[in-house]
């Protein structure tokens, strides 16, 4: 605890060590900072080191350095017997009872030459951790390259936020590939190019299902299903098949923009191995394909969407066939610099953009398969739900199909889209940037265009979408510099 005497401080530190032995890997030691005389701190971690070996014999012990500590002493410290290896710990310095951590090029240029120094005295037995400094990827490499063994992460958390350790390690992993040989790619047909022609498959029916809602809108078997043809409906009530095609719509909007994705991540992710694309995918044709037994909500079983469904799986199966996981061979960004600071905010925007379309199909599935319409809903229609189970007992069902297959395809987009911007924005990506533009594109278009069509232009039922479109718009505009302007091309 602060202001302990050595020997208050030894009880304390043999009370830790006696309940941690069990489940620790090994030991920072710690007690160069506290302001007591030195000899009575060389003879403290002395009796601390003594206090670890017998507590837990056997795992390794790391004596915490403070960056304050003058170069002479950390050398004969370092040179002491019996420590496994030397923590540099971040510069900080006090004021009053207030303690500041100090980053930047100065406290990187302390770090670098306090490793470099205590690697020409361990030489390569002991271990040495970088615990401190690291505030962007070029800063971890120049510390490895310097001697450390590994680096800690501690303000750069902070500064660089959580992306940092994945960011250093893709560094580090580029570091030690660049110079080999790049694995071959798989064929078309081993595995990523039925991802592919699945991407294909719903972008094909996603534009006939865009031209079947904004002509006939119901099938034949839909008219079967309710017992009465379209015309029949359309003297009833003019705004039913309209509400109905812009269920239809948006379905074939988002339908198409699934497929983009799908052949992208196939193409650039899939058949590079990337891990990220492969989760994207496989969680988003799961969510996708599990959507379609939400007919037992409405009961309302679509032969087509059953069909669709069963010629579409077997490509999902045949595409996780040895897929094989391997690191990006292209530069990636490792410096905190104004356009990868930009690109920060345009990746934040696509979260929270993927996050929302997540919420939105997960209420848009649940209002589907219960109340299926919402208030502004029936304001559109100009009926209650009560008048129209009344005129139709099966018309809610056959409504509530469409609404819940749109809410189950808006999630499994956003699952896509989470996935891609969580994991797969880095430098140079422009493929990835060309997805989230031609991606979004159709079903946006949809979702617009058809309100505006039918005249369903209430504002709160679409300030979701133009909250969407704004988080759209601004993503890709503060994305480019860092995924396009910095792409590079990479030899097969």
């Amino acid at each position: 605890m602060p202001g302990s005497s050595p020997r208050e401080a030894l009880l304390e530190q043999q009370e830790l060590l006696a309940k941690l032995a069990p489940y620790a890997a090994g030991f920072y030691i710690a007690g160069l900072a506290e302001g007591w005389p030195a000899e009575e701190t060389l003879a403290y971690l002395r009796e601390v080191r003594q206090l670890a070996l017998a507590a837990a014999p056997g795992k390794p012990l790391l004596l915490y350095v403070p960056q304050h500590i003058p170069l002479g002493m950390l050398r004969d410290i370092a040179a002491a017997d019996g420590w496994s290896g030397v923590v540099v710990g971040e510069a900080r310095h006090e004021a009053g009872t207030r303690c500041i951590r100090v980053g930047g090029v100065d406290a990187l240029a302390a770090q670098l030459e306090r490793v470099r120094l205590l690697r020409e005295t361990l030489g390569g037995q002991s271990a040495i951790v970088a615990a401190g400094g690291v505030q962007q990827p070029l800063d971890a490499l120049e510390l490895l390259a310097a001697g450390a063994d590994s680096v800690q992460l501690h303000s750069g958390l902070v500064y660089a936020g959580p992306g940092l350790p994945k960011r250093i390690n893709e560094a580090i992993i580029y570091d030690r590939i660049r110079d080999t040989a790049a694995p071959p790619r798989p064929s078309f047909w081993s595995n990523w190019g039925w991802m592919y022609l699945l991407g294909l498959g719903m972008m094909f029916g996603g534009v006939l299902a865009w031209l079947i809602a904004s002509t006939t809108v119901l099938l034949p078997y839909d008219e079967t299903f309710l017992g009465v043809s379209r015309s029949v409906i359309n003297r009833f009530n003019g705004h039913i098949i309209h509400f109905m095609s812009h269920d239809r719509i948006t379905l074939a909007g988002t339908m198409i923009s699934i497929g983009i994705f799908y052949s992208q991540l196939a193409r650039h992710g899939l058949q590079s191995g990337l891990h990220w694309a492969r989760t994207a995918v496989v969680t988003s044709c799961a969510v996708g394909f599990s959507s379609f037994f939400l007919y037992l909500g409405y009961g309302y079983f679509d032969p087509l969407h059953a069909g669709v469904a069963a010629v579409l799986l077997p490509m999902l199966l045949f595409t996780l066939r040895g897929l094989k996981d391997y690191p990006s061979r292209k530069p990636p960004g490792l410096r905190n610099d104004s356009v990868w600071r930009r690109a920060q905010l345009g990746q934040c925007c696509f979260v929270i953009l993927g996050f929302g379309l997540a919420i939105g199909g997960l209420t848009i599935s649940g209002v589907g398969v219960t109340y299926v319409f919402v208030d502004t809903d029936l304001t559109y229609i100009g009926l209650t739900a009560e008048q129209l189970a009344a005129w139709n007992d099966r018309l809610i069902p056959l409504i509530a199909h469409d609404r819940a297959g749109f809410g189950g395809a808006l999630f499994s987009l956003a699952v896509a889209i989470t996935a891609s911007a969580l994991w797969g924005v880095g430098q140079g990506e422009s493929w990835l940037w060309w997805t989230f533009l031609w991606g979004g594109l159709p079903g946006f278009t949809a979702g617009l265009l058809i309100h505006f069509h039918i005249g369903y232009m209430n504002f709160i039922h679409l300030l979701p979408v133009y909250i969407a479109v704004m988080l759209y718009g601004i993503g890709l505009y503060l994305l480019y510099p860092f995924l396009v302007s910095r792409a590079v091309k990479v030899p097969a």
